[in-house]
């Protein structure tokens, strides 16, 4: 079954995947990150727009209302395709687009209900090795403390009486004893390497691998003593020993990727008729993502969960207070111009959403503000300039002023013209969108700059 993110549909129309429904339903991504489900980004840390407590698909009355994820979830022989709302026709081009764009994914991700879709949400997996291995490896090599055992004359550690006795009788001059060393050749870093060599057997491996090639010379010249026979053993090992501390969260998160990708190459996924599986990813962090790569030359960009680029509201005698996180900040010190980035249609950006911005644009004496929403082919609104009131209906003398405005700038997403519309021709048809988009932001921020 095929749904968008953010719709409501009825629960009579799920009755066909009711095993994926039973496991999902009224439950949280946090919930489902623990019984397999992989989430990206790491929902504490990075997204701006969802939670742990976010429920994937939730019963309301007699319908079932997806959030703001998007991806594939799997049980035994059942499907569910969860799609962009903003992607028109059978394919789901824009959501292939995003990953492609924020993620450098490969274009394999074709999202329907066929038979081997169990290879594609591995392919997600293997895929987004190199994302999460350059995450976790900017804190350098993961280093712990490990314990090993020696059998000679320079003895600098416990004396293991039993393995002395059993190895060196009679005596020879070498003593057995083991020594517990703060080292990088270590369980996680062998788990690293062991699917690297992996990804490496694969069709695509070496090209793929090619994008985080320094770190995979690190690795391997790290664990030096790799052996094909140890893989089982290193699998165990780190499902037994997962990474606890806060600070090395990023390889945790690579230790739980590398542990899926190989426990597929021994059990295919989906097999069995009780395997739960899948992968999610957040709608609204690939947009923001996604918006960024477009506009990141011009705007800087704080991002509140991985707590960078924060700003304060207020000032006090003891310490500043009041911490925000506009997505988008014009650089420069003149005429700032605030664009805050929305997963949303263009008539669902209201209420809170004007507050906050208008609060950014106070806090930064900005004259202009942007909502950048992905707009549907078909809507034809393009921009909507909303210029704010002075005066009260009390006083009878609400009137616009002249010298802030808020624009809600939308990004065409394209729509197939015909049955033989391709990949390729959406990235043509959105490259001419993206001009469109990035010439009427330019535009406009120059305007209020000159204002």
């Amino acid at each position: 079954m095929k749904i968008k993110d953010n719709t409501r549909n009825p629960a009579a129309a799920f009755q066909a995947i009711s095993g994926i429904v039973d496991r999902i339903g009224d439950k949280t991504l946090g919930q489902l990150e623990k019984e397999g489900i992989f989430v990206f980004p790491d929902l504490i840390e990075d997204a701006e727009d969802i939670t742990k407590d976010e429920i994937v698909l939730q019963k309301i009355d007699n319908c079932y209302r997806s959030s703001n994820v998007m991806g594939f979830i799997g049980l035994g022989s059942e499907r569910l395709v969860i799609e962009s709302r903003f992607s028109v026709g059978q394919q789901d081009y824009f959501f292939q687009y995003l990953l492609e764009k924020v993620l450098d994914l490969p274009n394999i991700l074709s999202l329907n209900t066929a038979a081997n879709q169990e290879n594609r949400v591995f392919d997600w997996f293997v895929f987004l090795f190199p994302y999460y291995l350059k995450s976790a490896m900017r804190k350098g090599a993961y280093k712990t403390y490990i314990r090993h055992e020696y059998n000679n004359s320079n003895v600098r550690g416990v004396i293991d009486i039993a393995r002395h006795v059993r190895q060196n009788s009679p005596f020879i001059g070498r003593v057995a004893y083991s020594q517990r060393e703060f080292s990088y050749d270590n369980d996680l870093m062998e788990l690293v390497r062991h699917t690297i060599e992996y990804i490496k057997s694969q069709p695509y491996g070496n090209h793929l691998l090619r994008q985080v090639k320094d770190q995979v010379d690190l690795v391997v010249s790290i664990i030096g003593s790799y052996g094909y026979q140890n893989r089982r053993k290193i699998i165990i090992k780190n499902e037994d020993n997962p990474v606890r501390h806060a600070y090395f969260r990023e390889y945790r998160t690579l230790q739980r990727l590398c542990l899926m990708i190989l426990r597929h190459e021994k059990h295919q996924i989906g097999l069995g008729p009780e395997h739960f599986h899948g992968v999610l990813f957040d709608g609204a962090w690939l947009w923001e993502e996604y918006i960024n790569t477009l506009i990141g030359s011009d705007f800087d960009h704080p991002m509140n969960k991985g707590h960078k680029g924060a700003q304060e509201l207020f000032s006090t005698d003891i310490r500043q207070q009041g911490l925000i996180y506009p997505d988008f900040l014009s650089k420069g010190t003149q005429n700032v111009v605030i664009a805050d980035a929305k997963y949303k249609p263009v008539e669902n950006i209201q209420n809170k959403d004007y507050l906050q911005v208008l609060a950014y644009m106070l806090r930064f004496d900005a004259k202009h503000g942007f909502y950048l929403y992905p707009e549907r082919n078909t809507d034809g609104t393009g921009s909507l300039n909303l210029t704010l009131n002075s005066g009260s209906t009390y006083a009878h003398n609400v009137k616009p002023r002249n010298d802030i405005e808020v624009t809600k700038l939308g990004l065409k997403i394209p729509c197939p013209t015909n049955n033989g519309y391709r990949y390729e021709d959406f990235k043509k048809d959105i490259s001419q969108a993206e001009k469109e988009f990035l010439g009427r932001l330019i535009a406009k921020s120059s305007v209020a700059s000159s204002k």
